[in-house]
């Protein structure tokens, strides 16, 4: 909020230009106007001289009265122009929602080096940067491997999803990559969504090799509930170095591994349901093609501005009659009993 000040009537404001005259009058003229006037008194009474000193000084001052009128009439012309400031406030509304579910596959070749530090870590940059770029909107998010489920139901809070995101990592759940079960569990989070637009984004490195849920049929479900798909293929083209077997430390040991990713699924996925298909080959891919979803899918925000206005022309009326009335109060008074 912040305050602009202004003028109801800005074209009264030229009355002050009549002012002008008047102090040229002042100032070339006004000597014609003088009274000549002779003070008399008692030479060698001091009471008489006192006085008499007292009357030139208040005489020398009577050009006072001339600035006090004039400063009046400037003061009024002010009030009659209305000086008034303004408030302005501004509220955006959401005038089309959307709800996002982030579909995220945490298989164990989600550990691949082919992106770095690897694939799952830099996913789960860019999709924070993603979430953080969408302030309007609802999201969830859903993770699976060999089965799924909801790691944050669809939320406005993006406080919660961005720490979901970072608690994301691979061991949680049963290795595989089901991604029929993926994109299911993701629809059945979004179906019921009042929202006028719900979109899943799902990602994934490989190709689905378990669940109880053909990737077809969930990509059926998404088109009946009018669920838009997009989908990633995410890793580089030919090899890759992916974690191979455990060393006796239980840590992983990498070897290189063809890249396989069902491209096919995954644009028939996405044909199906209104989408499109994307492949990031490298982290820079990956930012790219989040940023074009991004731009593809705009909430629509409507901004409605207030104005509220407080006058301010009574202080200057209240000044204005009060020069005018202390002007003529001293003429009447003070300056005549020296004439």
């Amino acid at each position: 909020m912040f305050e602009i000040g202004s003028f109801k009537n800005p074209e009264l404001l030229w009355l002050l230009a009549v002012l002008l005259p008047l102090l040229v009058w002042f100032f070339v003229f006004r000597h014609k106007d003088r009274a000549g006037f002779n003070f008399s008194y008692a030479p060698n009474t001091k009471k008489y001289s006192q006085v008499n000193n007292l009357s030139k000084l208040i005489w020398k001052l009577r050009p006072f009265l001339f600035f006090l009128r004039l400063l009046g009439l400037a003061a009024l012309i002010i009030a009659l122009a209305r000086p008034q400031t303004s408030s302005v406030s501004t509220r955006t509304k959401t005038t089309k929602g959307i709800d996002i579910v982030l579909a995220i596959d945490v298989s164990s070749s989600m550990l691949a080096k082919d992106l770095k530090p690897n694939r799952l870590s830099a996913l789960k940059k860019v999709a924070a940067e993603f979430v953080g770029k969408r302030p309007n909107d609802r999201i969830g998010l859903v993770v699976y491997a060999g089965e799924s489920y909801t790691k944050t139901p669809v939320t406005s809070d993006k406080i919660i999803v961005d720490r979901s995101l970072q608690e994301v990592n691979y061991g949680d759940i049963e290795d595989g990559t089901a991604i029929g079960m993926g994109l299911a569990t993701a629809v059945n989070r979004i179906k019921d969504s009042k929202a006028l637009s719900k979109v899943i984004i799902l990602l994934t490195d490989g190709v689905n090799n378990a669940g109880f849920i053909e990737p077809q049929t969930a990509a059926d479900l998404a088109l009946e509930y009018n669920i838009k798909t997009y989908t990633i293929g995410l890793g580089t083209n030919g090899n890759a170095m992916t974690p191979v077997a455990y060393n006796p430390d239980g840590t992983f040991r990498y070897g290189l591994r063809p890249v396989e990713i069902d491209e096919e699924l995954l644009e028939e996925i996405a044909s199906l349901t209104g989408g499109q298909y994307f492949r990031a080959t490298d982290n820079s891919k990956l930012e790219e093609i989040y940023e074009e979803i991004n731009k593809l899918e705009k909430t629509e925000i409507e901004e409605f501005t207030y104005y509220s206005y407080e006058e301010h022309y009574r202080s200057w009326l209240i000044l204005g009659l009060v020069l005018l009335l202390l002007e003529w109060l001293l003429k009447h008074s003070l300056y005549k009993s020296v004439i």
